[in-house]
């Protein structure tokens, strides 16, 4: 018989020991993405890859970690002390630059969990500096890594290592990074089995198995209090970067009794720019969704999202096939499945859905010669904007949502570590949309040069604004602005530009839709 004082015993000490494997990642990290920005996610699966515990990071690695672990268990013989790294988003990942690093954890030789960590390293390789280009094939994108053995038994493999640093612009800081990554897993390995020594290998088991059960029982509970029915939404992708204009994204939820079917079947065909989606990317914007309607404090794991069945269909933006570009559907394309989602629950619990958040992660890549070292760097960033508002508040302002969790990177790191300069960082004053409950206010965010630089964008909601509810008004659009030998040009959502020592970047991100009709 579950014990439930144990329950919450080892809910805890699960979770607790993701937590500790992020902060090893961050604290032992050498890029500003990971060790600022706190650009990754730690987790712990089970001996068949099933989610187990996973910290509180980026929700869009949710659905897409089990996926890299499953994909990792197919193709390799795992051994005690092996690391196998990989980030093709056609095996689980989610764009190229996200890189996970699988472990197994052996007790007395026998295999009983993994665990993982991905870190979103600011370089790898491709077509642009930052390795977020406006591609049309991932082939553009970067080194493209399948489920191979970084560490062997313990050794790490240097012609592995030097192989995938040989394809990228920074190679010691992403040589750093995986340093840190390793350090992460072993840290997840060492409190595993602890964990195990004190408490025997079968307790620790069933009661995995008992937190999964747990976590289905809360999920088909909640499910169950939202009324039976069919509830669809449509939204658009304003443009792949690639001239394709106002691409749908479309679902279809279906709640009967403690189940839900949420199809996307309906959304457009794959596109030529970079803004499609792996179906790892969908599996993880639904689940996040559906978490979010809990706010009992429960685990995350494989048993939360039982009752969910997430259809797609081969060829779409929603699940595309290879070699669809992918670098913008992990970080845009996430966003927009959510505001889907959430458009359609809003028919079934008006009261607990906000209105549109900013919906972009409004990304930003800087790359060059830094001239105080005579080698390449490149600067990653995504900016927060506006939540929405909801039945009782008003929508948070300057702050990320939704599919990213990520910190901003503070002013001093930025400049300390790259020829940049902050030149305005500050509230979008009344960008939120008015209603009953306002819309958060986004952010504006200006960098001046400091040598010659390309720079990538990759950006949404510039033409069509986050919606508001139930007569509240959408947020304002963001925008991209480039000052180019002191003349000031208004860019699109997406652009590549090579710019001067002295030019500048501004954006100006969106504000959050308006909830409800004022009286």
């Amino acid at each position: 018989m579950t014990d439930p004082i144990l329950l919450e015993i080892f809910k805890n000490k699960l979770s607790s020991i993701a937590e500790e494997m992020g902060l090893n990642l961050q604290k032992t990290a050498y890029s500003p993405n990971i060790k600022e920005r706190k650009d990754f996610s730690c987790a712990i699966f089970d001996s068949s890859g099933r989610l187990v515990a996973q910290a509180a990071h980026i929700p869009v690695h949710l659905g897409s970690m089990p996926e890299s672990v499953k994909s990792a268990l197919k193709k390799i013989d795992f051994k005690e002390g092996d690391m196998v790294v990989l980030n093709d988003p056609y095996a689980g990942g989610t764009h190229l630059p996200d890189i996970t690093l699988v472990a197994p954890v052996f007790y007395k030789g026998k295999l009983l969990f993994f665990v993982a960590n991905r870190a979103h390293h600011a370089d790898v390789g491709g077509i642009s500096a930052g390795s977020m280009p406006l591609s049309t094939s991932i082939f553009q994108e970067g080194i493209i890594i399948p489920p191979v053995k970084l560490v062997k038994e313990g050794k790490i493999d240097r012609e592995i290592l030097e192989f995938i640093k040989s394809n990228v612009r920074t190679p010691d800081e992403r040589e750093g990074d995986f340093f840190a990554q390793i350090s992460a897993n072993i840290t997840g390995i060492r409190r595993l089995n602890e964990l195990i020594s004190r408490y025997t290998e079968d307790t620790v088991i069933e009661y995995v198995n008992a937190l999964n059960d747990y976590s289905e029982k809360m999920m088909r509970n909640k499910i169950s209090q939202i009324p039976d029915g069919d509830y669809s939404f449509t939204d658009y992708i304003e443009d792949d970067g690639a001239g394709n204009r106002d691409i749908k994204i479309s679902v279809d939820i279906k709640i009967k009794g403690s189940d839900a079917v949420v199809d996307f079947s309906n959304s457009a065909p794959q596109t030529e720019g970079s803004l499609n989606a792996v179906r790892a990317i969908t599996l993880s914007a639904v689940y996040y969704v559906f978490r979010s309607l809990l706010h009992d404090d429960i685990p995350v794991n494989d048993g939360c999202f039982r009752p969910v069945k997430v259809i797609t269909k081969k060829g779409t933006v929603v699940d595309c096939t290879h070699p669809s570009p992918v670098s913008g559907g992990n970080v845009e394309t996430s966003q927009r499945i959510v505001d889907v989602v959430l458009g359609a629950l809003s028919q079934a619990i008006p009261e607990e859905i906000p209105a549109a958040s900013q919906g972009t992660m409004n990304n930003v890549t800087i790359g060059g010669i830094n001239p105080d070292t005579g080698k390449p760097f490149t600067y990653y960033e995504t900016i927060g904007g506006g939540m929405g508002g909801f039945a009782g508040g008003n929508g948070e302002s300057g702050i990320q949502s939704h599919m990213t969790n990520t910190m901003n990177t503070p002013i001093e790191a930025l400049e300390f570590e790259y020829p940049l300069m902050v030149v305005q960082y500050s509230l979008r004053k009344n960008s939120g949309g008015n209603g009953l409950f306002k819309g958060g206010d986004g952010i504006i965010r200006a960098i001046r040069f400091l040598c010659d630089v390309e720079v990538t964008v990759i950006s949404e909601r510039r033409r069509i604004p986050p919606y508001g509810l139930f007569g509240g008004e959408p947020g304002e659009v963001g925008e991209n602005i480039v000052i180019h030998k002191g003349k000031k040009i208004k860019e699109g959502g997406k652009f590549h530009r090579k710019l001067k020592k002295g030019d500048s970047l501004i954006i100006k991100t969106p504000g959050g839709g308006g909830y409800g009709k004022v009286t």
